[in-house]
């Protein structure tokens, strides 16, 4: 009787090891998504980071575009104005 039992004694240590061995590599899989996730954390954390320091590059930039718009137009209208005075000037030979 104990022959025909060992088999089966047998067959469920396989079964315990194959499931022990699935149990290993599921337990891989979540340890290497857990870090995967981690480092998905950081890389948004970083990124986040280079975004919010590119938005105040745009907002100096943008500061200083209308600057230089604004001493644009005043250096029009000081030209309009000259040339105005220069048409007031009356040169007759």
């Amino acid at each position: 009787m104990r022959l025909f039992l060992e088999p089966m004694i047998m067959g469920s240590d396989m079964q315990k090891g194959e499931e022990k061995d699935q149990f290993e590599i599921l337990e891989m899989k979540v340890d290497s998504l857990i870090r995967f996730a981690g480092s998905l954390k950081k890389e948004k954390e970083s990124l986040l980071e280079k975004v919010g320091i590119q938005e105040e590059k745009i907002a100096d930039l943008s500061g200083e575009v209308e600057k230089l718009k604004s001493a644009r137009d005043k250096a029009k209208q000081r030209v309009v104005f000259l040339l105005e005075k220069l048409d007031q000037i009356d040169i007759t030979i």
